[in-house]
């Protein structure tokens, strides 16, 4: 395994392992303005949501690492000190690319970009007009934590007002990631889609108090066939399934037929059960 000392690395060589290694990132579409009202539009992925009683969001225009030079967007926080967070998702992910361009202090990305500006409420920054959702924020405070290159600017965001597309939204008024259609920062070039197959749920286990993986019998957790989310999701249920539902799960065919098999046949079946959400069943197939 490779072990590296953050101390030993240049700024550049840092990043690219911290920023491939941490990851998904969300982004910030962040829109600022400045004391005499020149807009600012850039997108951030050190960014994340951090409390809800205030709202808060936090995101760092970090410091550049080649320069020790401060980004536009932190300066205008500092002089006007609201930004209005715009989600980015993959229809609109190359134009908001194209706004991080460095260009000089006065240019308007909304124009660079070919993005449309509306009005905020409580804000003083313009919103993304073709973001699903756009949070308009209050900046509470602004924490350097540090004076070099690449030395973040942790800027601690109130969350006033959201607007939120209604096409994004499912039946009971929550927002369907699969509509969303969201985008997050990876390594180098590299971004991920919040969509298709790399969208799937996993039960919280604050709806229960799950056995856990400790407590599943050694035969099934020492499995040469279950993985170690096959037992994460056995290890959430709150009890075994009774002798009698055990015993009926015996005289299902497929049960009967894995069982002629062997161990790893009742595994395997197992595992395609889990696969399917069928938690209990997968328990009395393994009990059985």
């Amino acid at each position: 395994m490779l072990t590296i000392n953050p101390n030993e690395l240049s700024v550049p060589q840092l990043q690219a392992y911290l920023q491939g290694a941490v990851i998904p990132r969300p982004i910030a579409f962040a829109s600022t303005v400045d004391k005499d009202g020149n807009v600012n539009l850039s997108p951030f992925s050190f960014f994340n949501l951090f409390g809800m009683n205030p709202p808060l969001l936090v995101f760092s225009p970090s410091r550049r690492g080649r320069d020790n030079t401060t980004k536009h967007t932190y300066e205008n926080v500092l002089e006007v000190p609201e930004v209005v967070i715009n989600v980015v998702n993959y229809s609109m992910v190359q134009q908001a690319s194209l706004t991080s361009t460095e260009y000089p202090k006065g240019v308007n990305e909304f124009v660079k970009g070919g993005f449309t500006e509306v009005p905020s409420t409580l804000v003083k920054p313009p919103r993304v007009a073709e973001s699903p959702v756009a949070m308009e924020c209050k900046v509470m405070q602004v924490i350097p934590t540090g004076n070099s290159g690449g030395a973040g600017n942790l800027v601690l965001c109130e969350v006033v007002l959201m607007h939120i597309n209604e096409s994004v939204l499912d039946a009971d008024g929550r927002i369907d990631p699969f509509k969303l259609d969201a985008v997050a920062r990876l390594g180098a070039d590299w971004y991920c889609r919040v969509q298709g197959d790399s969208v799937f749920k996993v039960p919280k286990p604050l709806e229960r108090k799950g056995i856990g993986v400790d407590k599943i019998p050694e035969k099934i957790r020492l499995s040469n066939v279950l993985t170690g989310n096959d037992l994460g999701m056995l290890g959430n249920v709150e009890k075994l399934p009774d002798d009698e539902s055990v015993r009926k799960s015996r005289q299902q065919l497929e049960v009967h037929q894995a069982m002629l098999k062997g161990e790893d046949a009742v595994h395997r079946l197992a595992q395609e059960y889990l696969k399917e959400g069928r938690v209990e069943d997968a328990w009395r197939l393994l009990l059985a």
